[in-house]
C-alpha cells in the first residue's frame, strides 16, 4: 500500500553506502530505514506514514542526499 502522507527520496549515493545505511537504520525512531543483506539501504514502505518529521535522516546525510517529501497540503 503506498504511503499517504510522506515519501522519502534518497539518492543512489545513500542507497549504496553501507555505513550511512547502518546509521539511518539506527537513528530513525519509526524504522523507515533498513539494511539489505548486502549492506545497502532499503526504505521500508510500510512504515513511511509513521514518520514524525524529526529530520534525523536529513541531518545524517550529505546536503540534498535525502529528502522527506510531504504528500499533503498544510
Amino acid at each position: 500500500m503506498p504511503s499517504m502522507f510522506i515519501r522519502v527520496d534518497a539518492d543512489s549515493s545513500v542507497h549504496s553506502n553501507a555505513e550511512l545505511a547502518k546509521k539511518l537504520t539506527e537513528i530513525c525512531p519509526v524504522d523507515i530505514f533498513a539494511q539489505n543483506p548486502d549492506g545497502t539501504l532499503r526504505i521500508v514502505e510500510d512504515n513511511l506514514d509513521e514518520c514524525v518529521l524529526c529530520d534525523l535522516c536529513v541531518e545524517a546525510c550529505p546536503p540534498g542526499a535525502i529528502k522527506v517529501v510531504k504528500l499533503y497540503e498544510g
